[in-house]
């Protein structure tokens, strides 16, 4: 088995950050959600800060703080993963650096956002990185987000480095890619982790080689997401699709009305399933309607989720 997927598992779980009603965040209520996750055993590693844990949202201080109440509430019970992605290289080794102070050996880190650098860039960026820190880097593709895409070749030149072990690629945006980052880095390191970042091309990815997946919607599918691996690699391929067709109807339904970050609608309906209240998402994110609740909702109860 890889050594990554061995240590932390194929279902990498960003864990949502809770607000009380003034948009600030509400640490005892991320305690009890990593409670619920870790007794419900729905996923193998905890993800702190990452794009369904709204970093861009949030300030350095809270994610130093969210870091180390994950690792509190954890306990060693689930691996914790630190998001420490940030727009500029100097903030994200700042951050990745207060990971490594936690005892955190795995971050997980975005390619810089809003700055649209150049492949020369974003690899310089990971480069210095690297040999800035001990934590292991898994590497985070997401184009749609960040305005760039890591190419295959980029990723190969960064393979290399003994603590680069991976990678996360929401492959909505360029399906085959995952593909492309096999194929780029198999001579190089034949132990390179290739992680899928999108709960829709979950099936897709795995017939691809994806090795896992980092997955908002396993806070409430992380037994179907395991189920779809577990039938797959049986041979069972009509089991995995079945399942899998469930998992696709909710995280479709999470988009409504053009919605790229789904969190205004993945919240309420985590809060509904868990029981953990987690208050809206903060501005500028537009809160949920009645009717697009009404549709995500509404399939949570036909597939007896409430």
């Amino acid at each position: 088995m890889n050594p990554v997927v061995e240590k932390y598992g194929k279902i990498l779980l960003p864990l949502i950050t809770p607000y009380d009603e003034n948009e600030e965040v509400d640490y005892g209520k991320y305690e009890e959600l990593i409670n619920y996750v870790i007794e419900k055993d729905v996923c193998d590693s905890l993800i702190v800060t990452g794009t369904t844990g709204e970093a861009s949202l949030l300030t350095f201080e809270e994610r130093v703080k969210l870091l180390k109440t994950a690792v509190k509430a954890a306990a060693g019970r689930k691996p914790v993963i630190a998001g420490t992605g940030c727009a500029s290289t100097k903030e994200t080794i700042a951050l990745t650096k207060e990971a490594e102070k936690l005892g955190i050996e795995l971050c997980l880190v975005v390619a810089p956002f809003y700055n649209k650098p150049t492949q020369e860039g974003l690899y310089n960026h990971y480069k210095k990185l690297a040999e800035s820190v001990k934590t292991d880097i898994l590497l985070y593709n997401i184009p749609i987000f960040v305005g760039v895409n890591l190419d295959p070749e980029t990723v190969a030149k960064l393979a290399p480095m003994k603590n680069i072990v991976g990678i996360k690629d929401e492959a909505g945006i360029n399906p085959t890619q995952v593909t492309d980052f096999f194929m780029a880095t198999k001579d190089i390191d034949p132990d390179f982790a290739v992680y899928n970042g999108d709960d829709v091309m979950l099936l897709p990815t795995i017939v691809q080689g994806a090795m896992g997946i980092v997955s908002g919607g396993a806070h409430i599918y992380g037994h179907e997401i395991r189920a779809i691996f577990e039938a797959f690699e049986k041979g069972d391929n009509a089991k995995a699709k079945e399942i899998f067709d469930r998992l696709y109807e909710f995280c479709k339904s999470c988009g409504q009305n053009g919605r790229i970050l789904p969190n205004s609608i993945i919240r309420p309906a985590i809060e509904a399933v868990s029981g953990v209240k987690l208050g809206p998402a903060r501005g500028p994110l537009a809160p949920a309607t009645e009717e697009e609740l009404e549709v995500t909702m509404g399939i949570l109860k036909a597939q007896g989720k409430l």
